[in-house]
């Protein structure tokens, strides 16, 4: 049974029990009945209907109990809504009546209350009329405002005090007359403060420049910013700590708000104490966690300013301090009316202003680096000793005019050159001067900006000359002042024409030569104090202003050699001075970022610089190797690594070309330009190598038999040809091939005789070929190392890269080739020697009746000679190339030892101990050598021993030598053992035939 308080899931769930076939909208009982009848026991089927109908009975009544109440309820609440709505309608009669009669009454005094409504109107704009006019003679609230640097606000208070004098009614007042004239008075006293505020802002020396804060903090990197910033409404990033310190002086919370109060009762109106703005940074970056849209406050300069547009913009605006104040003023001179006059001061004081801000700059350059010096007693100490170097060097030199002169070329030639001192000072003072100006032209590109908005796109000139492109062309102009200073140059120098200044420089540098003392060794450097300034050109005077403009900039006092060679410092910092101006510049004065300085800079380089380069080190290259020092041998102790180049002319011409190439690192967009002066420098050097070797070998048999094409092929297919190379061994190479050596070596010894005067003569020679190869190797390499470098340039630089000259590849095989054949005359000389020394045996009768004690003459003076040339040729040449050359000796000096005896007649047992005797002295020198292989040369003389030797064995016991080294020596060779005659030696007949049975194959 169903509880009475059911729910309605329990009634929901109720209905859900019941068989479906009871929910049909027709009931069928036929169903019912037949299954009733039909069950095995109808009684009981008709009790569960039975139980069924009173279910569902009790549930209908169980649901219409528990919804009764609120029936009844429901009927009567819409009884009461009915009743309350009777009543309503009858009130609502009732005030339709009282209103008409209130109508009524009103309309009858209609004209009364008119005229009472219009009199009070007309008071009430007298009170307010008076307080203005109240307001208005108190002056003093504007004198407050310039005061306090609030030249908006005061702006605004002025013009609306000058609007209120001018209106109907009040211009008859006569009270008022002296109010109006104080007033216009105010107004030029405003105007003259804004415009000097702005000329302070302008050049970073106003309260708000980004350089002013940078100084009041230079320990906080907060305030950091870039002064390159587009005006204000542009988007520009922050980095966190940034934001923090833009929230500070923007908005945020409290504490930016009581940074305004506190600036505006401060009696200091110009400084901000360091700690109160570090409280302020801090609590800005705690609320910047909590808030990511921080509240603004109103700027320090914008204090009781009326609201409207201009200042809803400018204090929701991302620029800087510095961009949002000079928008300011430039907004109050526009309501001031007096843009034009502004821009005529401003244009009046821009040339000077600047020429004194470069003057400055340099001036605090000066005092840093004055600062960086060592002290008093330091420089006492450098000084005294400095003075007591150059007196000895005076002492040396003093009846030289022609050397001081190189000393003080050198030094000019040390500070200026492209990687001197003077380079580093020059970029050192003028990237600042340059940051400088870049940020003076910034804030010339915001103001100008505003001034243009206010006067419109197409009247440029309104403001009296004033525009972007008159303070870019004047700033260049200055800028390109500054650097003549510094290249002691004028301003047409770049107008100057090239071939002409080629030609002035050819006659400088030919008198030079003629007023030059005689040769005293190399010491070829830039005549910087001949010709270092351009002729001087009286200059039109161009602008109105002091005569300290003309002047110049006092970059004397800082750098103490200048010249146009130091454009080569210059170049990179003002193409990014031009680049990062003109990425600023409006679209209609771009083009101004190609001209002026730029086109100044690239016209001196190519007009001025480049013709002077070429000339000067042509002429050195030129001086260095037309010297009689070109070829002489360096000191032993400045020769510190084998690569080094020993002789003077070349090493001067790599250094030279190593110079040219650091000129173009400085300048790569004239790559091409100085690898060709490079080219040129090498090309000579090759040239005058080559006369030096032609020289060197001229009237020798070597130089004549180096030329023959069967000599260069053998040569070239020698195992020992692998030493040629840049990366060789130290050492002979293994897997000699004897028969090509063999045949090299007959080749020569068919030159037999060979005379005294066919051969070089003096032992400078030998080591000139020496120090000449490792020099040409050594200049090869160098030539690939400005290939390499060159590529290395080309991929760091953002510019288009340049790729090296064919002619340098051309030339570093040309190198080779001349250091390779310098080697291979070498090694035929050293031959040539040998054969010519060794060749005293033929004819000779070695027969004695001593034993031997001491080598012959001629191997003691070619011994002596081949350890001379070794030891003079090991500070100048390497150990492989030694080996190359002095490797020949042995194998030619063998086969003629074994050959010399065809020519003897007679020997004795004495005779042949005299032969081992040279023999073994010719090892023992041949051993040491620095360079040599001493086991290959033991081997080498080993054999001819053994050869002489087996002249003292009797035939029988030759025999048998023969028989068990039989591969030892050829038929030839033991034959003729067999012809020499040898003293109580007997040879049987048949002795060439039974040699010949034990070595037939």
């Amino acid at each position: 049974m169903l509880r009475s308080g059911i729910f309605s899931q329990a009634v929901k769930e109720e209905l859900e029990a019941i068989d479906d076939s009871w929910k049909q909208p027709r009931f069928d009982s036929l169903t019912h009945v037949v299954e009733v009848l039909t069950s095995h026991n109808p009684e009981d089927a008709t009790q569960t209907l039975r139980e069924q109908r009173d279910a569902i009975e009790a549930l209908v009544d169980d649901v219409v109990r528990g919804y009764h109440k609120g029936f009844n309820k429901a009927i009567h609440n819409y009884s009461q809504i009915l009743r309350l709505f009777s009543e309503s309608a009858t009130g609502l009669s009732g005030l339709k009546l009282q209103l008409a009669d209130c109508k009524k009454l009103l309309g009858a005094r209609h004209k009364q209350l008119q005229q009472q409504w219009y009199r009070s109107v007309i008071l009430r704009n007298v009170i307010s009329l008076l307080d203005q006019i109240d307001n208005v003679s108190k002056a003093t609230k504007i004198e407050q405002y310039i005061s306090e640097k609030r030249y908006y606000s005061a702006v605004q208070l002025h013009i609306q005090s000058i609007s209120m004098l001018e209106r109907e009614g009040i211009q008859g007042v006569g009270a008022l007359q002296d109010v109006r004239a104080e007033f216009s008075n105010m107004k030029g006293v405003l105007f003259f403060k804004v415009v000097e505020d702005l000329h302070s802002h302008l050049y970073g020396k106003g309260e708000y420049s980004t350089s002013v804060i940078r100084d009041k903090n230079a320990d906080d990197d907060l305030l950091n910013i870039d002064t390159m910033v587009l005006p204000a409404g542009s988007s520009h990033p922050f980095s966190r700590r940034t934001r923090a310190f833009k929230k500070s002086e923007n908005g945020g919370d409290g504490s930016a708000n009581g940074h305004v109060e506190d600036r505006r009762n401060s009696s200091d109106k110009s400084s901000i104490s360091a700690d109160s703005k570090d409280e302020e940074l801090s609590q800005d970056e705690s609320v910047g966690k909590e808030s990511m849209k921080p509240k603004r406050a109103t700027l320090v300069w914008l204090g009781d300013a009326t609201p409207n547009e201009f200042v809803e913009a400018i204090t929701k605006s991302d620029a800087t301090l510095n961009v949002k104040y000079l928008q300011t003023m430039v907004e109050c001179l526009n309501l001031l009316g007096k843009t034009a006059a502004a821009g005529a001061l401003i244009s009046q004081r821009l040339r000077q202003t600047v020429h004194d801000l470069i003057i400055e700059e340099i001036k605090a350059h000066a005092v840093a680096v004055d600062a960086s010096r060592p002290r008093v007693g330091v420089s006492k100490i450098s000084v005294s000793h400095k003075n007591g170097v150059l007196t000895l060097g005076l002492k040396k030199v003093q009846d030289s005019k022609h050397a001081k002169k190189v000393r003080a070329s050198s030094e000019a030639l040390t500070s200026i050159g492209p990687t001197g001192p003077g380079q580093t000072a020059a970029r050192n003072l003028v990237e600042p001067v340059l940051a400088m100006l870049a940020r003076v032209l910034a804030n010339h590109v915001i103001v100008g900006k505003a001034m243009e908005s206010h006067t419109g796109d197409d009247d440029t000139h309104s403001v009296s000359g004033y525009n972007i492109g008159f303070a870019v062309t004047v700033i260049q102009s200055e800028c390109q002042q500054f650097i003549c200073d510094i290249l002691r140059a004028n301003a047409d120098a770049a107008q100057t024409d090239s071939s002409g200044q080629a030609a002035r420089q050819s006659k400088v540098t030919a008198a030079d030569k003629s007023n030059a003392g005689p040769d005293e060794g190399l010491s070829f450097t830039f005549r910087f104090t001949d010709a270092m300034s351009l002729p001087a050109v009286p200059r039109p005077v161009r602008r109105r202003g002091s005569a300290n403009a003309q002047e110049g900039f006092g970059v004397s006092t800082v750098l103490s050699d200048r010249g146009m060679y130091l454009i080569a410092s210059l170049y990179r910092p003002v193409l990014e001075f031009t680049d990062g101006f003109t990425s600023l510049l409006p679209e209609k004065y771009a083009s101004l970022g190609k001209e002026g300085l730029h086109n100044f800079l690239e016209t001196f380089i190519k007009d001025q610089f480049l013709p002077r380069i070429y000339v000067d080190y042509r002429t050195r290259a030129a001086d260095a190797l037309a010297s009689s020092a070109a070829f002489r041998l360096k000191t032993r102790s400045s020769v510190t690594k084998m690569s080094s180049i020993a002789l003077l002319g070349p090493s001067v011409a790599d250094q030279l070309a190593s110079e040219v190439v650091a000129w173009a690192h400085a300048m790569p967009k004239y790559a091409p330009e100085f690898l060709e002066l490079v080219q040129t420098i090498l090309e000579r050097t090759l040239e005058r190598c080559r006369a030096a070797y032609t020289e060197a070998v001229l009237g020798s048999l070597s130089s004549s038999i180096i030329g023959r094409t069967d000599v260069e092929q053998l040569m070239q297919q020698d195992p020992a040809s692998v030493l040629l190379e840049a990366n060789c061994p130290d050492h002979y190479p293994n897997g000699e091939d004897v028969e090509l050596e063999m045949e090299m070596n007959n080749l020569l010894l068919s030159l037999r005789p060979i005379k005294h005067d066919q051969l070089i003569h003096g032992d400078q020679k030998f080591v000139l070929l020496a120090a000449l190869s490792e020099s040409l190797s050594s200049l090869a390499t160098s030539i690939q190392n400005l290939g390499s470098q060159q590529k290395k340039n080309d991929m760091a630089s953002k510019r288009p890269s340049n790729i090296l000259p064919s002619g340098l590849h051309s030339l570093i095989a040309k190198y080779q080739d001349l250091s390779s054949e310098c080697l291979r005359t070498l090694r035929i000389e050293m031959q040539l020697q040998a054969i010519h020394y060794l060749q005293s045996m033929t004819g000779r009768v070695y027969v004695s009746d001593h034993d031997a004690e001491e080598p012959e003459d001629f191997i003691v003076s070619f011994t002596s000679q081949i350890t001379r040339w070794d030891e003079e040729m090991t500070f100048y040449i390497s150990s492989a190339k030694r080996n190359y050359a002095f490797g020949g000796i042995c194998g030619v000096a063998a086969t003629a030892f074994v050959k010399a005896l065809n020519d003897m007649s007679l020997v004795n047992v004495f005779g042949v101990r005299q032969i081992c005797r040279n023999c073994i002295a010719l090892q023992q020198a041949l051993a040491a050598l620095s360079s040599t292989d001493a086991d290959m040369v033991q081997q080498r003389l080993d054999r001819v021993r053994t050869y002489y030797e087996l002249l003292t064995m009797p035939f029988e016991a030759l025999i048998a030598f023969v028989n068990e080294h039989d591969s030892e020596f050829s038929f030839t060779e033991v034959s003729n053992l067999l012809k020499v005659n040898v003293p109580g030696r007997e040879i049987p007949p048949d002795a060439v035939q039974r040699i010949g049975k034990v070595l037939a194959p």
